[in-house]
């Protein structure tokens, strides 16, 4: 066997999951700019795929998002001058902020959702229903011990 033909042949999970990651990423980003956000970048999907519509402090967009504090934060002044997010304190402790989105920001968020539902609609349909929400489980089961051993 040449070498590289064995993962052509029987790809390892993380080129398996890094095909998905993309392939949605590209479809995701390509339908959300001919929907009029066109000026969105798939780095900015490491905050608006977490954010909590009351919003969320940096740290745990870091954290959910696997990203240092550092990008977070630069995508956060990138997406506010864009409009989709600002920065406010923080009811339950005035030190800190909170990134909350505004009105488009929220109409990203639910534009982005359904997108994604279509593109789940879709997978689902070509592997079959029960199959792809038992591959749904199985997927959120090894990316949940995968993070639990870090």
């Amino acid at each position: 066997m040449r070498r590289g033909e064995r993962k052509r042949t029987d790809p390892d999970l993380g080129i398996l999951t890094t095909r998905l990651f993309f392939g949605i990423q590209r479809e995701l980003f390509a339908t959300l700019a001919e929907q009029g956000y066109g000026d969105l970048r798939a780095q900015h999907g490491a905050v608006l795929a977490h954010l909590d519509e009351d919003g969320t402090r940096a740290t745990d967009l870091a954290h959910r998002s696997g990203q240092h504090k550092q990008v977070i934060g630069k995508l956060v002044d990138e997406l506010e001058a864009l409009g989709y997010v600002e920065r406010r304190p923080d009811p339950s402790d005035r030190r800190a902020k909170l990134v909350v989105p505004t009105g488009r920001g929220l109409a990203q968020m639910r534009d982005s959702d359904a997108v994604l539902a279509a593109i789940e609609a879709r997978h689902a349909e070509a592997v079959g229903r029960d199959a792809y929400a038992g591959f749904k489980r199985t997927l959120r089961a090894v990316a949940e011990a995968g993070t639990a051993t870090r």
